[in-house]
């Protein structure tokens, strides 16, 4: 499936990294990749047309901190993603705002003190195009931080959110509700599912849907329609346990049917849902520490484990792992990052190149920001592919605020559906194949940030 092109790394020394996050941080309209540090700088990285490159910018690059993770989102509604940095233990969580020359942190503003943070994840939690971060930390407290006029303030308690757990992987969307639920996978204790109410609040249900997973050490999460019947599915790594594919039934209730070559325990990280060689359906791709990654596939009904070419990594020691259309070439490249125990290189990998068609669609907020947490549901020859925009997933990651369909040998679309947090929704009828489609909520005025 994948084949090795680190040598369109300009710089790749070898480093610890952990998380990767995809947003927009030079205000151009094109998507940067941020590689988390551990004992170093974070690294900014950009297509230059020929490679990856580096791009200086100090207020992100933190060698002070020792960052695990950075998680993108619209916090104030000017149409640009603010960044939420994961610090380890005694270093403080960071949420970096672009202010027009600086980037400034929000947690200067207010008593607040972010400690210790092992997870986030983007959330719209009233629609409205403004989000927050919700977090949990070496402790086991969650904590989610909005902007309240110019402050930052923990309305964690007031929205129901006041479980203790170990939270690692978690993600947003509208999973179980209409609105932007929470799922997240525990070390050392029950997953929780926070089911979304109209009023911005939340419900914690992970039992009554089945998803508690007691007894196992979870890591990356994430989620596709594993199925096809236009429902999204759960797959997630649980650390040396039994790795999981949850299937939604009726009423939001969940049944795990992991193949037992999916489930084997190993050590997983990072667990992406993506479709790679664009052939309209997602392969899940697990990425491990010290042992290698696997890859696999719908086939004849069946998930299967896949080859995975170049990208196996017997001896990699995987922390992080994002995927997104760098070169615009209409398919999906790999990130993978290394660290932890030792340093290694980042990797970079493509799938074998091919002739199939694609639609990636971006949908934005009010403000022109990327929207996620929205839904796109493609139509092809009476056949359905529903993606969500990613808010956070894998683990301490986040991929490109884009979904990604590939069209196999179809040259014709049905419709185009996209759908955002609030309920409103806009469709597109026959849009061209091979093509970026950025969608702006409907009846806003405001052109997609970065543009004109």
């Amino acid at each position: 499936m994948f084949i090795n092109a680190s040598h369109l790394l300009q710089r790749n020394p070898r480093l610890n990294y952990q998380g990767i996050t995809i947003t927009d941080v030079d205000r151009d309209g094109c998507f940067e990749i941020l590689v988390a540090g551990w004992g170093h700088p974070n690294r900014v990285l950009k297509w230059d047309g020929e490679q990856l490159v580096d791009l200086d910018c100090e207020a992100i690059a933190d060698p002070v901190g020792q960052t695990l993770g950075m998680i993108a989102g619209d916090v104030n509604g000017d149409g640009w993603e603010e960044l939420y940095c994961l610090n380890r233990d005694r270093h403080a969580d960071r949420l970096l705002s672009w202010d027009g020359q600086h980037w400034r942190n929000l947690f200067d503003r207010t008593t607040v003190r972010a400690m210790g943070g092992r997870s986030a994840v983007c959330v719209d939690r009233r629609g409205e195009g403004y989000y927050g971060f919700f977090t949990a930390n070496s402790t086991g407290s969650i904590h989610f931080y909005e902007l309240r006029g110019d402050r930052l303030e923990d309305v964690a308690a007031e929205i129901g959110l006041t479980r203790v757990a170990g939270i690692r992987g978690m993600v947003a969307l509208p999973l179980v509700s209409q609105g932007m639920d929470i799922f997240a996978v525990n070390e050392n204790g029950a997953n929780c599912l926070f089911r979304h109410s109209p009023d911005g609040t939340y419900e914690e249900i992970a039992v009554e849907a089945g998803l508690q997973d007691v007894h196992e050490q979870s890591r990356g999460v994430a989620v596709l329609d594993a199925d096809g019947d236009g429902q999204f599915d759960i797959v997630y790594g649980n650390w040396e346990g039994s790795h999981r594919l949850f299937l939604q039934g009726t009423r939001g209730h969940f049944r795990n049917v992991a193949p037992r070559e999916m489930a084997r325990p190993a050590r997983v990280r990072t667990v992406i849902a993506a479709d790679f060689d664009n052939d309209g359906i997602e392969e899940i791709f697990f990425n491990s520490l010290g042992e290698p990654n696997r890859l696999f596939g719908l086939r004849d009904g069946a998930w299967r484990q896949l080859d995975i070419g170049e990208a196996w990594e017997p001896d990699g020691l995987g922390t992080g792992a994002a995927v997104g259309d760098f070169d615009g070439d209409g398919q999906l490249e790999l990130l993978l990052s290394h660290g932890e125990s030792a340093g290694q290189r980042l990797s970079l990998y493509r799938p074998q190149t091919s002739d199939r068609a694609w639609l990636r669609v971006a949908p934005l907020t009010r403000y022109g920001a990327p929207a996620r947490g929205s839904i796109c549901r493609l139509t092809v020859a009476g056949q359905h592919q529903v993606r969500a925009i990613d808010a956070g997933s894998g683990y301490l990651c986040q991929m490109e605020p884009v979904a990604h369909f590939g069209l196999g040998h179809h040259r014709h679309i049905d419709r185009l559906q996209v759908f955002w947090p609030d309920g409103a929704t806009v469709t597109l009828i026959s849009p061209t194949i091979n093509q970026l489609v950025r969608v702006p909520y409907p009846g806003s005025n405001k052109p997609p940030a970065g543009f004109p």
